[in-house]
């Protein structure tokens, strides 16, 4: 037994270690986790593949499909944790106890919404509804700012005498930090305290936001010592930043460097995440020489940069106005053989733009298409309101019409309102029929018809000796009626 015990301590270390990759097989044997893994598009369905599983003769290990939903939420792929929580509920591949359920419906809510996870419990049997469901449900409250239902929800836990827990009192003190109520969340700490359920180190970092939220400095260093004075309690990097970023909002300096020294100290081997919240921090206290020997820190204990690193090193270096090593850093990721990820070289075009350095944000750009790179849409629109808010209405025109040559429609890209307003302003006034109609061809592609594009049409045509009546009734057809500027065009352009 002894050497089982062993092999298994020693398997758990090994996953932990390699804990931020997907799982693999030593013997690269196809697994139904192998198959589900890489489809990270969101609308794929997942169901096919596990039906395809069953036919194809593989058994299904109830072990097997609960870790898969469990690496689908922590990948934030509810959509398809949910359809996995769906088929083994409907296959009846294992009795749902109230755990699973408590799962369902958190996945339900975050899918579909809270009055969906509503509906959902209330068809569970009354063994069904215990604290975890009632807990999933509460959760889905706060997650959607649904004050009332979760209050009111939270008094009927309390009235039937369902064990509240740490995770309960810190759903109600999340929800009134979500909805702004940062005066009411030191109170439902002292209620938790009162009923002896102990706070945890999230119970103290929401009501240290919460205090910082205020700009009640003092509220918050007493949570503070409260949290070093409490035996349980073991505090880690991410409470000390928080307390920093209050400090730095606050222009204490001192106060702000100190927290940060503690933090560090409590930053643990290979914790990429907490060198980068740092070196965010030092960037904003100005400090150049601490973003440097942090960055090198980071280097020598997680062994390599990933591109997450990159882009809080440039953003870091951008925003102290170190372009030159900025550039640096951008050529050490061109070289370092990571993937290309069009977020780390936008870094440094929002930092030029940002520096009104727009001719050099501009080049980066080029530089990419050259290579062959992709491009974003939000980088050349970046780009675009740089050069319009320097004046160079022509250069952040054909910016502009880069950024529309790029978008792929479901993106989330939409352009600035104030930067199209210029360009059809621009192009009304002097740009030809056909420049109006190539621009507002590709702006449809983003953005349904507007005023303003009709208008910007209306000005070209009347500009160049041709009617309008066609582009009224199309105005008027679209939904769109004519209003005091419209007749302003018509009559001002027409006396021109």
């Amino acid at each position: 037994m002894i050497p089982k015990l062993k092999l298994s301590t020693n398997t758990q270390i090994h996953n932990a270690v390699f804990s931020r990759f997907y799982y693999t097989n030593r013997i690269n044997k196809t697994t139904l986790y192998s198959i589900i893994s890489p489809l990270g598009n969101p609308g794929t369905r997942i169901e096919p593949e596990l039906d395809n599983w069953v036919k194809n003769g593989n058994k299904v290990r109830v072990g097997e499909l609960q870790r898969i939903i469990r690496d689908l939420r922590k990948r934030k792929r509810f959509s398809q944790a949910l359809e996995v929580s769906d088929w083994m509920n409907r296959k009846c591949i294992c009795v749902f106890a109230p755990c699973d359920h408590a799962v369902q419906l958190d996945l339900i809510g975050r899918v579909h919404g809270f009055l969906s996870a509503e509906s959902y419990f209330s068809n569970l049997k009354d063994d069904e509804k215990t604290y975890q469901t009632y807990g999933a449900l509460l959760n889905c409250y706060v997650r959607q700012r649904q004050t009332d239902k979760a209050l009111s929800h939270f008094r009927k836990m309390k009235e039937m005498g369902i064990a509240l827990s740490t995770l309960t009192y810190n759903d109600i003190m999340c929800l009134y930090s979500k909805t702004g109520q940062y005066e009411k969340v030191p109170d439902v700490l002292t209620e938790m305290k009162a009923k002896h359920i102990f706070p945890d180190n999230f119970s103290y970092r929401i009501c240290i936001n919460s205090y910082g939220a205020r700009s009640d400095l003092e509220g918050m260093e007493i949570i503070l010592r409260e949290m070093e004075s409490q035996p349980h309690i073991v505090l880690d990097w991410s409470t000390y930043a928080s307390a920093a970023h209050f400090y730095i909002k606050a222009n204490l300096i001192d106060k702000a460097s100190d927290v940060l020294k503690k933090a560090e100290e409590r930053l643990e081997q290979k914790d990429g995440i907490g060198y980068n919240f740092l070196i965010s921090l030092y960037a904003s206290l100005g400090n150049k020489s601490e973003v440097l020997r942090l960055w090198d820190l980071e280097k020598t204990a997680c062994k390599r940069y990933i591109n997450r690193d990159y882009i809080t090193m440039l953003e870091a270096l951008m925003k102290l106005g170190e372009h030159e090593e900025a550039e640096k850093v951008l050529k050490e990721w061109e070289l370092s053989g990571n993937s290309y990820d069009t977020r780390i070289p936008n870094a440094v075009i929002i930092g030029y733009c940002n520096n009104g350095l727009v001719q050099k944000a501009e080049a980066i750009l080029e530089d990419l298409v050259e290579k062959g790179k992709a491009t974003t849409p939000n980088s050349w629109a970046v780009v675009a309101a740089g050069y319009f808010d320097a004046g160079k209405t022509e250069r952040g025109f054909q910016c502009m019409k880069a950024a529309l040559s790029v978008y792929v429609e479901g993106k989330g890209w939409k352009p600035d309102p104030k930067v199209i307003t210029s360009i059809l302003s621009k192009l009304g006034d002097e740009g030809s029929v056909q420049d109006v109609e190539a621009f507002v061809a590709a702006l449809r592609t983003v953005i349904p018809m507007n005023r303003q594009m009709y208008h910007a049409f209306i000005k070209a045509n009347i500009r160049n000796g041709k009617g309008v009546g066609e582009l009224l009734d199309s105005m008027k057809a679209d939904g769109i009626d004519e209003d005091e500027e419209t007749k302003e065009i018509l009559v001002c352009t027409m006396e021109k």
